[in-house]
């Protein structure tokens, strides 16, 4: 009797030990889309005004959360029944991260219009902030949903080929993680600011110690934003590329000689200007139809 309780106990160890390494493995496989995840809501829950950058950032969490409670369902659907579906999706998905990765970088070396710079505070009414911040929330909340698909697909494929109850688990795992996660270090970037001016503020001639690191932090955020969104933009394409070569048979030989990060790079940029020649050839088509 005693055999068989501690036969079980050890068994369960096991199968916790295989999930600890499998979260992992999967995890570190998404690092990149949370990258660019992190990067992206960073950007989006700032640019209000102190009091609503909490409030905003919550609402596109709880839109998160609903978001994976809708993909999550689907996707082990499509594991039980339709296995190969994964695949096509996770190409389908890797093209898009691919072309996401090489817009950023055309828009940073081709000109175009910048977008409007807008004073919450002094242009708009407050029906008008309203509106503009359910705007942006919803923005948010859309981009999450397709980085979501991309999340749980690509774990989803690293143990496509367990059990189901093991895909539930290490799936679900992950996709909480990377909601808490991201937005729990969204949430610290945000505030970063207002922690900053509140350390200078102890200081009585803006010279001491919690002066130096207020202001640090103040000049920092700006920084960090501008270097996750860099980051996030090569991760994209890393991940992108990776899916190629592990999924397409002509990537998988590509390129065999150089490391596998650069090649997974190439592949990522190539694949994402071919799809931006696309998209862009697609609108300039479509402009001219509708004239």
């Amino acid at each position: 009797m005693a055999s068989g309780f501690f036969a079980l106990l050890d068994d369960i160890a096991a199968v916790m030990d295989d999930v600890a390494v499998m979260t992992k493995v999967t995890t570190k496989k998404t690092a990149g889309i949370l990258g660019d995840d992190l990067a992206v809501n960073a950007e989006k829950a700032s640019g209000f005004v102190s009091s609503r950058e909490l409030p905003v950032l919550w609402a596109i969490t709880k839109g998160s959360f609903i978001n994976k409670l809708i993909i999550l369902p689907i996707a082990f659907l499509l594991s039980a029944f339709l296995p190969w579906a994964v695949t096509v999706v996770l190409v389908l998905g890797g093209v898009y991260l691919a072309f996401e990765g090489a817009e950023k970088i055309y828009e940073l070396f081709v000109p175009h219009k910048p977008k409007k710079e807008i004073d919450l505070e002094a242009e708009l009414s407050e029906k008008e902030v309203v509106a503009l911040e359910k705007g942006k929330i919803k923005s948010a909340i859309i981009t999450d949903f397709i980085l979501s698909v991309e999340i749980v697909i690509i774990a989803l494929g690293t143990v496509v080929n367990e059990s189901l109850g093991f895909q539930i688990t290490i799936v679900s795992i992950v996709a909480i993680i990377a909601t808490v996660g991201v937005y729990g270090i969204v949430a610290l970037l945000v505030r970063m600011d207002d922690f900053g001016y509140k350390l200078i503020s102890l200081s009585k001639d803006g010279k001491g110690f919690s002066a130096i690191i207020g202001n640090f932090f103040v000049k920092a955020l700006p920084v960090i934003i501008k270097s996750l969104s860099v980051i996030g933009t090569i991760a994209l394409l890393l991940v992108a590329g990776g899916i190629f070569v592990h999924n397409i048979e002509f990537f998988h030989h590509f390129l065999e000689q150089i490391p596998s990060i650069l090649r997974d790079f190439i592949v990522g940029l190539l694949v994402g200007i071919v799809a931006l020649i696309v998209v862009l050839v697609f609108k300039k088509i479509l402009k001219q139809f509708k004239k």
